[in-house]
C-alpha cells in the first residue's frame, strides 16, 4: 500500500494501561519498521514519562475525571474535556493516522471519539474483567474490541470481541537468569523458599502493613521475603523497622527494577490484582496471593481476581482482612510444595502468549496492511 502506516495510541493512567500500550507500539514496529506511532497521554499522568522513555513520542491533553465528591470543580473539569476534545482534533488532523488504539485511560476519550467521527477506525483494548468506563463508552464506534478475560460480551457486542489477553514486558519473559541466580542477586539463601511481596506503588499501604504487624512470624517462619514497598513508603518503613533486629530474611526494596529476576527468584506472590499483573503470573505459572486494591473504579481488581481464584488459579484475601491473614497464609502456602505445584499449572492454563503481536495484526489489518 502507498500510504503511510501511522498509528495513534491513547490512553495511560496506570502502568497497567501504558505496559500494553508501549507492547502492542513495538510489536507493531517489529513487524513495519517505517511504521510512525504518536501517542496521546493525559498531561501529568505517568505515561508522560514512561512513553517517551520506551523511544516513543507522546502528545498530552488537558484531560481529567470527574470529582465525585465535589461537583462545583467539574465545571473546570467539562472545560478541560472541551479543551481536549479540540486539541485531540488538530493532533489527528496534523498527525493523519489510519488506525487508533485506545487501551484505557481519560486520554483514550477524546482521541478516539474524535477519530470515529473522522472516519478513522478504532480499535480498543480492555485488560480488565470488569471493562472500564471509556472503554464502554467507546465500544460502540471501535471496530475491534481485543479482551483478556471470558464474558466481556456483557459489556461489548460479542461480534467486535477478539480475545487476546493482555500484552505484558517482554522482558520478563525473555529473562534467563537461573532460580538460584536470582535468589543470590537480592542477597538471599539460595536453598530457602521465597516470597515476593509487591503492593504497587500508591496502593501498597495494606501490604505493607500486613508485613509490618507480622515481623516475628517471618523471622520464625524459615522462608525469606523480597519486599517492594512502594517509593512513596519506604522511608517511613525503614524508620519502623530501625525499632526492630537485623532481619537477613527480609530484603526491603523501594522499587524493583530487574523484575524478571525478581519473579524467577519467588517461588510464591503476594500482590494486588491489576490486570496487567495477572497476566504476568498466567505467563510465567506464578503462584499467587491475590490482595485486590478496594480503591479502583467498580471494584474490577476484586472482579479480576475471582477470574483465577473460581479456577483455582490464585488465592484470595480482602484488603480488610489482609494484615491479619496474608502473611500468616503465605508463609503455609510457601512450604506446601503439592499446593505451589497445583497454583502454578491452574494459572498456567489460562494464559495467553504472544498478545502484542495478535493485537499489532489486528491494528494491521484495519489499517490495510499485511501483518506479516
Amino acid at each position: 500500500m502507498n500510504k503511510k502506516l501511522k498509528f495513534i495510541i491513547s490512553g495511560g493512567g496506570t502502568g497497567g494501561h501504558i505496559f500494553p500500550a508501549i507492547s502492542i507500539a513495538n510489536a507493531i514496529k517489529a513487524k513495519h519498521p517505517e511504521a510512525e506511532i504518536l501517542f496521546v497521554g493525559a498531561e501529568g499522568r505517568m505515561e508522560m514519562q514512561r512513553v517517551p522513555a520506551a523511544g516513543y513520542e507522546i502528545k498530552g491533553l488537558p484531560i481529567q475525571g470527574f470529582d465525585r465528591k465535589n461537583l462545583l470543580k467539574n465545571v473546570k473539569v467539562l472545560y478541560k474535556i472541551w479543551k481536549s476534545q479540540r486539541m485531540a482534533g488538530k493532533i489527528i488532523k496534523d498527525f493523519k493516522p489510519l488506525v487508533a488504539v485506545g487501551v484505557g485511560g481519560y486520554a483514550s476519550g477524546p482521541t478516539l471519539n474524535k477519530c470515529a467521527a473522522m472516519g478513522i477506525p478504532c480499535l480498543i483494548q480492555e485488560q480488565n474483567s470488569y471493562a472500564g468506563v471509556t472503554n464502554k463508552l467507546l465500544a460502540k464506534k471501535a471496530k475491534k474490541i481485543c479482551v483478556a478475560y471470558e464474558d466481556m460480551d456483557r459489556f461489548f457486542p460479542a461480534y467486535k470481541i477478539i480475545m487476546t489477553g493482555n500484552p505484558v514486558r517482554q522482558a520478563l519473559l525473555d529473562t534467563k537468569i537461573s532460580k538460584e541466580d536470582a535468589v543470590r542477586s537480592f542477597g538471599l539463601d539460595a536453598e530457602k523458599k521465597t516470597i515476593l511481596i509487591v503492593g504497587g506503588s500508591l496502593g501498597a499501604r495494606t501490604v505493607n502493613e500486613s508485613v509490618l504487624q507480622h515481623l516475628d512470624e517471618i523471622e520464625a517462619s524459615g522462608v525469606q521475603v523480597i519486599w517492594q514497598t512502594g517509593k512513596y513508603y519506604h522511608e517511613s518503613i525503614l524508620e519502623q523497622l530501625k525499632g526492630h533486629k537485623a532481619m537477613p530474611m527480609l530484603k526491603v526494596m523501594d522499587f524493583i527494577s530487574e523484575m524478571g529476576a525478581a519473579y524467577k527468584a519467588a517461588d510464591l506472590v503476594i500482590s494486588r490484582a491489576g490486570a496487567s499483573s495477572i497476566s504476568e503470573f498466567c505467563l510465567l505459572g506464578k503462584p499467587v496471593i491475590l490482595v485486590p486494591s478496594p480503591n479502583v473504579a467498580e471494584d474490577h481488581q476484586t472482579k479480576n481476581a475471582m477470574a483465577l481464584v473460581n479456577k483455582d488459579a490464585a488465592l484470595y484475601v480482602k484488603d480488610a482482612e489482609a494484615p491479619e491473614k496474608v502473611i500468616s497464609l503465605a508463609i503455609a502456602t510457601v512450604k506446601d510444595a503439592d499446593r505451589l505445584k497445583s497454583l502454578s499449572e491452574n494459572i498456567l492454563k489460562l494464559a495467553l502468549p504472544n498478545s502484542a503481536d495478535i493485537i499489532a495484526d489486528e491494528v494491521l489489518k484495519l489499517a490495510g496492511a499485511n501483518p506479516a
